[in-house]
This record gives C-alpha cells, structure tokens and sequence, in this order.
C-alpha cells in the first residue's frame, strides 16, 4: 500500500462564544485545516489541525507549505504503522509539530481501517465507557461566567476552566473565581486558566486571596519557575498547559512540583503517536491529565477521545469535546456530550466522515 495523494481544505470556523483571555488573546473564528491522505488501495485517512493565533508557533497558513515540503517522503510510503513514517519525517523537516499532527491522526485513521478496527482498539483498547468533559468559560464579568458556569452544570459538567486575565485586573480574577465557586457549590472542579498572560505578582496575589477556596491555578506564568514561585505561595493545585509539549517540558513541571494536572494537545506534541508517548509518561509520574488540542471540529475530537478512552480513569482529568464549541459541524453524526461526558465513535478508523459539501473544493492537493 502506497500514498498517492494528499487533499488539504482550509475552513473558519466559529466559537459559540468569543473567548477572551490574557493578554488581549481571542479565540472567535479561526481556521482549521484538513488533511485527507488517499492510497492506492482505496483506503483514506482524515486529519486536522486548528491552531489559535497569538497562543503558540503555530499557524493555519503554515500547514500547506510544511506538507509540500514534506511530499518527498509521504508519496509513495506506506501509511500503516504510523509511528515509523512519523520517525522519518522528523528527520526530514524538524518540528513544525502541528502540521504533522494532521498527517499522524490521518495515518492512523488509515491503519485502523485497514484492520477494521476502533482506532481506540489499536490505541490499547477501551478502559471506560466515557469520558468526563470540563466546561471552558470565557474572561467576561464574573457574574456572567457564574451564571455560564451553573448553565453548564445543567447539562451534567462538573468541571470549569475560567479563562482570566483579560482585562488585567487580578482582584477582578478574585471575583471571578470566588462567584463561580460559589455558582456550582461545593465538590465540581474549578480552576482558573491565565493562559500564560499573569505576572507572577498578579498570579500570586490572586491565588492568596482564593487560597482558602477549593481552585485549581492553570498556567498562570511564561515560565515554569514562575508558576512554580505562585504554586508555593499558596498551597493550591496547579496545571500546566502552555509549556507541556516535550518530555523535556514534562520532566521540568513535575520536578518543580506544578504538575498537578497537565493538559496534553495533540498538535503541541505532534499528533496521536506522540502524546500516547507523553500521556503513558505522565501516567508514571502521577499526573492527571486533560487529553484535548488547541482547537478543532470533529476530526480532532474524535482522534482526542479514541486516545482518552485508553488512558487510565484515575489519571485522566477531562477531555473535551471541541466540535461542541463551534459551528460548522464537519461531520452531523460525530460525537456529542452527555450528560457531562462523551465517547469515541465505535466504527472502524476515528469514525468521522466530514461532509464534503461543506469541506468544498480543496484547497492544495499534493500527488
């Protein structure tokens, strides 16, 4: 079996709510970019990749030139057993890891295919039924994220990211923090997310005069020392999100003290072959885990829950459902939140089909 044919489609897509976080960052329309890799066996695989602007290296009009330049060694390989072509594309163009993750998710969904299989059975298999799902709120007035908190918690959520920061102001955080606590009563999980937008001052003046309430500090700082000078002010839980994208990065957290909980995104590490590398690292030492991506439709959430669903419960924190939170929906039949939870798809690949009326004419397509 050889690749034949690499399709990639750019589409906007937009968030049901503008996310507002530190440092003037906003998360409204963006686009994501889908892959599709054809073989010469008429077995297909689907990828995707959606990276925000501003948050990370990585940006959607860079997907295309990094496949061009990497079609020397993709056209004609063998797409089955994903982990050894990835190997030889790092060799050939270093890092770019986001637009590699699109090709590794579409290798996989070809592979599972071939052996007719859940790709969440190659992955290990299922070690529950579903996974739980945290509820992301934007940095507005604490009263509305309070009342988006409890409107969440409806619907079976217990657990809430609030996004802070954004207008700069940690006594405001405070009360964000404090009203949402307060909204979903005792026992849900909530914790702030700075996105690496606080100083260690603001950070650390915000977790002092929350340090008596039952949060979790994500990410406050640009630094792991930093975060790691916040977490020992107070006591209180931390988790690293921006900064986890190596075994490097990981390493460095936990021996500083401030993995607590680490969110592992597929295109920060390089696809789904790389993260299952972090994530059974990070089983070893003892952090829970958020298992998710920068942002995506239902291509990523699909390749995301067939690698949470393998993770052991005690260890996997949350995952989320990204598809939820925007519009268009590329595939009508992907997966949807329960009552608080979700579940991969059980036919054989991810088990997403993007309706190709909405993908539209590709954009690039390499042969």
């Amino acid at each position: 079996m050889k690749i034949i044919r690499i399709s990639l489609w750019k589409i906007p897509l937009t968030s049901h709510e503008t996310y507002y976080m530190a440092e003037g960052k906003t998360c409204g329309t963006l686009d994501t970019v889908v892959i599709l890799i054809d073989t010469d066996s008429g077995f297909s695989g689907w990828g995707e990749v959606c990276p925000i602007p501003h948050y990370l290296p990585a940006y959607a009009a860079g997907v295309a030139p990094a496949l061009e330049e990497l079609a020397p060694v993709l056209i004609g390989a063998n797409p089955v057993g994903p982990e050894a072509l990835m190997a030889q594309l790092e060799i050939y163009l270093q890092d770019h890891r986001y637009a590699k993750s699109a090709i590794d998710m579409a290798l996989w969904d070809i592979t599972a295919k071939v052996a007719k299989l859940p790709l969440h059975v190659l992955l290990g298999g299922k070690r529950q039924a579903d996974l739980p799902l945290y509820h992301s709120i934007t940095c507005i007035a604490a009263d509305d994220m309070a009342r988006m908190a409890r409107d969440a918690q409806h619907s079976g959520i217990t657990q809430f990211q609030l996004k802070l920061g954004a207008d700069q102001d940690w006594q405001h955080d405070v009360e964000r923090l404090t009203k949402v606590r307060e909204a979903v009563g005792p026992g849900p999980l909530v914790y702030g997310d700075w996105n690496c937008g606080a100083t260690q001052l603001d950070a650390s003046r915000t977790a002092r005069a929350v340090q008596h309430l039952d949060v979790m500090l994500e990410q406050p700082c640009a630094t792991l020392a930093e975060c790691a000078a916040v977490k020992s002010s107070t006591g209180l839980p931390m988790k690293i999100d921006v900064l986890a994208h190596d075994t490097a990065s990981l390493l460095e957290a936990h021996s500083l003290g401030v993995m607590d909980a680490v969110a592992l995104k597929l295109s920060k590490f390089g696809g789904i072959s790389a993260t299952r590398r972090a994530r059974d690292l990070c089983m070893y030492l003892g952090a829970r885990m958020c298992i998710e991506d920068t942002w995506g439709s239902d291509i990523t959430t699909a390749a995301l829950l067939h690698l949470g669903v393998t993770t052991a419960p005690n260890r996997l924190l949350n995952v989320c459902d990204l598809s939820g939170y925007v519009n268009p929906r590329l595939d009508a039949k992907g997966p949807v939140r329960y009552n608080g939870r979700i579940s991969p798809p059980e036919t054989v690949g991810l088990g997403i089909e993007p309706d190709r009326e909405i993908l539209g004419i590709s954009n690039t397509t390499i042969s």
